[in-house]
């Protein structure tokens, strides 16, 4: 099997694929001061729970915001599994050319879901919005070129900033409110972080169209996605594994190479 491995600033996603199938997946805190060891305890304790074999990993891949969290999973990778891991970077061959001023500075996470978007919809120019810590916007054409995008705090980001940054508003959790007139104090945060944040990605998303080449499609992927994308009109699909699919195609592509 192939552990392709997402690791972002809240959470990593650790995904198991038999060839092309996603067999199953695990999502883990991204603690900074993590050891290879202790990613091990956990894995192995989950795969146990999904009937998954110690032995069952024959390769890796590796795509992380997080400088200090590559090489401890690129440890477990090494160390426990006995393989070694591809750790996408600048260099990797992936198919999609990166037009941003600099390249390296884009996250890798973020030409991982361009690979992903492209191979799906080759036909249509595509924005691709992430909801993640911060929510990503990407723009790829056609022709397989990541264009660039736009980075905002993520829901999650903004209700704790509120909460820190007030003396006497609750701390609330996401969720979709019938009403956007709300009759409450918790009422009315949780409809500015649903419908309002809805309305600022639905806005950048009309923006990003407008300078791309219709056919667009818009996709969305990240754990808040299916909840925040169920009332809009501007997304066309969600995507929960984009991201993991998108390391499958890179490490294929790469091996093929």
């Amino acid at each position: 099997m192939l552990a392709a491995i997402d690791v972002g600033n809240t959470n990593t996603v650790v995904g198991f694929f038999d060839g092309n199938r996603l067999v199953t997946q695990f999502r883990l805190a991204s603690h900074r001061t993590s050891t290879a060891d202790e990613v091990a305890c956990l894995l192995f304790g989950l795969m146990r729970m999904e009937g998954l074999p110690e032995d069952c990993v024959e390769a890796a891949i590796v795509a992380s915001v997080v400088p200090p969290l590559t090489p401890v999973f690129v440890g477990w990778a090494e160390r426990w599994m006995k393989v070694r891991a591809l750790v996408v970077g600048p260099d990797t061959p992936t198919g999609i050319a990166v037009h941003y001023s600099s390249p390296r500075d884009v996250g890798a996470d973020r030409i991982v879901n361009a690979v992903a978007a492209h191979a799906l919809h080759p036909g249509a120019d595509l924005v691709i919005v992430d909801f993640g810590t911060a929510t990503t916007f990407d723009a790829v054409t056609v022709a397989g070129d990541y264009l660039g995008g736009v980075i905002v705090p993520g829901v999650t980001v903004s209700l704790d900033a509120l909460f820190l940054r007030t003396a006497k508003l609750p701390r609330v959790d996401v969720v979709r409110p019938d009403t956007v007139i709300g009759r409450d104090t918790v009422h009315s945060i949780q409809s500015g972080a649903y419908y309002g944040y809805l309305s600022m990605v639905e806005g950048l998303v009309v923006r990003m169209k407008a300078e791309l080449t219709d056919p667009v499609r818009v996709l969305a992927t990240g754990g808040l996605a299916p909840l925040l994308c169920a009332d809009s009109t501007i997304i066309d699909e969600v995507l929960p594994d984009l991201t993991l699919q998108g390391l499958r195609l890179i490490w294929e592509r790469n091996v093929r190479s």
